[in-house]
């Protein structure tokens, strides 16, 4: 299962670069489709390259749970992540609680209800489990409940600091926008409350799924590489495509708030428990 992992991880990361090549390169210059292949092809990602990029990362997560924590604990959080965060966002697409107003457009592929892509809860799932990975690492939780606690809420942030650049930056691109907020706010044009939405919601299955649990995950000595990986590598995305719309002060805050407490963790895998 880690090799099977691995390729997924691997699957992963081509299919965001296929979305970042169709985002900043061929979108941009659509003189570049010159044939009849090409224009089908970009017919195609254009389509389905984002929700591909989601359910990559899902299946990633998924193999990588399997190995490393166990099928239980992973379907467990997998079931609760998606339930809990397909409820907020239906919720928050409808009433614009508890995110904001705001809808999502037409390129992150079909819909549930009409209204939130069907990859969206699986975003949620896999940046929620290796954000919780990489929090367990830090706090070296003792199963004892300040400890259990910290740690859900650290791994909370973690998924809120990859929001921090990612929302704006799709809201914001140049030529091409993945959502579009009905409300004004303060940071980067999105209200605040957006990312209380983000960390409630976050720390409601992360919470839930680490009580359904029973137990910690133990030791993840060896085992965080590819959690790391995957949260590095999704977090780049998002700051790239910041970048791309002019956002440089949360690519560079998101340096310090997402990509050195990542690699921090990743440094105190191999202490023992």
């Amino acid at each position: 299962m880690q090799r099977v992992a691995i390729v997924l991880t691997l699957v992963h990361v081509a299919a965001l670069g296929l979305g970042l090549a169709g985002i900043l390169i061929v979108m941009p210059h659509p003189e570049l489709l010159n044939t009849a292949a090409s224009i089908s092809f970009y017919a195609w990602a254009t389509g389905n390259a984002g929700s591909l990029g989601m359910i990559t990362g899902a299946a990633a997560v998924l193999a990588w749970g399997g190995w490393a924590i166990g099928w239980r604990r992973t379907l467990i959080f997998f079931v609760v992540s998606c339930v809990v965060s397909a409820t907020a966002e239906l919720t928050g697409t409808k009433t614009g609680w508890p995110f904001g107003g705001y809808e999502y457009l037409s390129l992150l592929g079909w819909k549930m209800a009409g209204r939130v892509p069907v990859g969206i809860p699986l975003s949620w799932f896999y940046m929620g489990l290796v954000s919780y990975a990489l929090a367990h690492a830090i706090v070296l939780p003792r199963d004892d409940r300040r400890s259990n606690v910290f740690t859900i809420a650290l791994g909370t942030w973690f998924l809120v600091a990859w929001d921090l650049v990612l929302d704006p930056a799709m809201a914001a691109l140049p030529r091409i926008q993945f959502w579009a907020w009905h409300e004004h706010g303060s940071y980067f044009g999105m209200p605040l409350r957006n990312l209380a939405g983000w960390y409630g919601t976050g720390f409601a299955f992360i919470g839930l799924s680490r009580w359904l649990w029973g137990s910690d995950i133990g030791s993840l000595e060896g085992r965080l590489t590819i959690p790391l990986f995957i949260y590095v590598v999704n977090v780049v995305w998002a700051m790239i495509l910041a970048l791309s719309a002019g956002l440089w002060q949360t690519a560079f805050a998101l340096v310090i708030v997402a990509i050195f407490p990542a690699i921090f963790a990743f440094s105190r895998r191999a202490v023992p428990r």
